[in-house]
């Protein structure tokens, strides 16, 4: 049995809308608290730096790029006590897995991820890490286009929206996308 309660906190929410920036924010008081912190990301996602998790505001904090969610119990360190996890659509299926044993064993796990893709559509295994977790945070970003609060993640190709038979996995930032409320997301179908 282990001796501290391990929990799930989940930070979801379209492009734009300050998840990393605050996982960062939880992790650095992890280690102002003497916590030893580890972090992880599908290495896939290159866009800023290769071995940090990096905000669009450009905050960032070291992290260990991986190609699938078995690697991440491999590269633990036995004494950690907080795991963060950031862009966690992009894993496969097992993350869940892995984030529940990490909680068990009495691990803090902060994982980031979108909870809808471009279509507006759950995405990947977000909505079920969200199911899982112990405290959901659903951050909001600005519509690029009136300013009110936007919750979906417009892909657009050459300044027009993506359609919905568009790969859904493409990895890119405000060259590609942008934040937009439910009224100006658009998902034209052939």
């Amino acid at each position: 049995m282990p001796t501290k309660t391990g929990s799930i906190e989940i930070i979801c929410g379209s492009m734009f809308s300050g998840k990393t920036e605050e996982m960062i924010r939880r992790l650095r008081r992890a280690v102002i608290a003497k916590q030893k912190v580890r972090v992880f990301k599908p290495i896939i996602d290159n866009r800023y730096n290769s071995e940090k998790v990096t905000s669009h505001a450009g905050l960032d904090f070291e992290a260990i790029p991986v190609k699938d969610s078995s690697d991440i119990m491999m590269l633990l360190e036995k004494d950690t006590n907080v795991v963060g996890i950031d862009e966690s659509q992009f894993f496969d299926e097992g993350v869940v897995n892995v984030i529940d044993r990490l909680a068990e064993s009495g691990i803090r796990v902060i994982v980031t991820g979108l909870d809808m893709d471009f279509r507006g559509e759950p995405f990947g295994c977000v909505p079920v890490i969200l199911s899982k977790a112990d405290h959901v945070d659903k951050l909001h970003a600005i519509c690029m286009v009136c300013g009110e609060e936007a919750s979906r993640t417009q892909r657009l190709v050459d300044g027009k929206p993506a359609n919905y038979n568009d790969p859904i996995v493409i990895v890119g930032a405000s060259e590609m996308y942008e934040a937009r409320c439910r009224i100006h997301h658009e998902v034209p179908k052939d």
